[in-house]
């Protein structure tokens, strides 16, 4: 680990002199990409940094505690060294774990209604509301592709795209089944109702990673329609892409261009054939791990928003830590949740390396 991150702080220097070379000045992109791989490295450059500073504390202070009238106060000099090389050296190692090649990438949702009919699809809006209000605290912007919503404001389904620095990083967690215990709004006698809803979060997929073949693609347009007839469109703008070998069909309505729409629905189709790829590639690995410790997939449940006792549980969280206050989650402010999974995620991931 110690020559990699030797290895690892040239780097990092090297990038630093370049980006004060006055070739590199009257070339954009070479600086861009110099900076970005630089800013990648700096959180941990800066602990491994700090760290070998805490290891030069520790010998400094040991050899103080030769000197009698020093001891006492050298050996908590040492203690406190030593406690923070201990911190640096697990924030190191979070660190140096493998990174998700997609989290700086946008992201794709889907929403759907599950069990509970008119009260799970409301449930989906509310769901809805809940990242789109995430979303506008972290300065993400969404971009809706396509929604079927009910007479009452539920949502049966809807794609959207997510779009910001770090969005799958932090919204990847959110892929499951999310169940609502509340009292529905179409319930006279104020009994408790169990709903559901289903989210799946794909990465937004580049034609470079995963190209389609046009033949492969039955494209249908048609006038795209609201509940209730808002936002008829009288032109047909709509967009239809059926994949063909696979029976995958998605739909873009929301823009009036029908070009825009087209560009959306063949975001959404590359997505989920490159995740649906992805998922057959790793199939064995899938099993063998779901027989472990269970699926995992979008089916299974995440999370539970009781209102009776005003409580979010997020059921891949254990003890106090899955429990969080029921308004401030379905008002957007997700980032103590996700920071938890994120937490999770990473000592999982320790384990397993330690375990290899």
């Amino acid at each position: 680990m110690f020559d990699k991150l030797r290895s690892l702080e040239k780097k990092y220097e090297l990038l630093c002199a370049r980006m004060e070379e006055p070739a590199t000045y009257s070339d954009p992109a070479a600086y861009a990409k110099y900076e970005r791989e630089a800013r990648e490295l700096e959180p941990l450059i800066t602990a491994w940094r700090r760290y070998n500073r805490a290891c030069a504390a520790m010998e400094e202070a040991l050899i103080l505690q030769s000197d009698p009238e020093m001891k006492e106060l050298a050996q908590e000099e040492f203690a406190a060294a030593r406690e923070e090389r201990e911190r640096l050296e697990q924030e190191i190692r979070v660190l140096l774990l493998p990174k998700d090649p997609n989290d700086q990438k946008n992201v794709i949702m889907e929403i759907r209604g599950g069990v509970g009919g008119e009260e799970g699809m409301l449930f989906a809006s509310d769901l809805f509301r809940m990242y789109s209000m995430y979303a506008e605290s972290k300065g993400w912007k969404i971009d809706v592709a396509n929604v079927s919503e009910t007479e009452l404001g539920g949502i049966k389904e809807i794609s959207f795209v997510v779009e910001g620095e770090g969005a799958w990083s932090r919204l990847k967690f959110e892929a499951g089944g999310h169940r609502v215990q509340r009292v529905p709004v179409t319930e006279s006698g104020g009994r408790i109702h169990t709903s559901a809803a289903t989210v799946a979060v794909l990465p937004e997929v580049e034609e470079i990673d995963f190209r389609l073949d046009p033949n492969d693609l039955k494209i249908d347009t048609y006038r795209s329609s609201g509940a209730g007839g808002q936002h008829v469109n009288k032109t047909e703008s709509a967009i239809r892409i059926t994949h063909l070998p696979t029976g995958v069909v998605v739909e873009c309505q929301d823009e009036r261009s029908q070009y825009k729409n087209k560009d959306r629905a063949m975001q959404i189709l590359r997505a989920k054939l490159y995740e649906a790829e992805r998922a057959k590639q790793h199939a064995a690995i899938a099993s063998e791990r779901r027989s472990q410790i269970g699926s995992g997939d979008r089916s299974e449940r995440v999370r539970t928003y009781n209102f009776p006792q005003n409580r979010v549980t997020d059921h891949r969280l254990s003890g106090d830590a899955k429990n969080f206050n029921l308004q401030p989650i379905l008002n957007g402010d997700l980032d103590g949740l996700i920071d938890s999974l994120v937490t999770a995620d990473q000592a999982a991931l320790l384990q397993a390396q330690t375990e290899a």
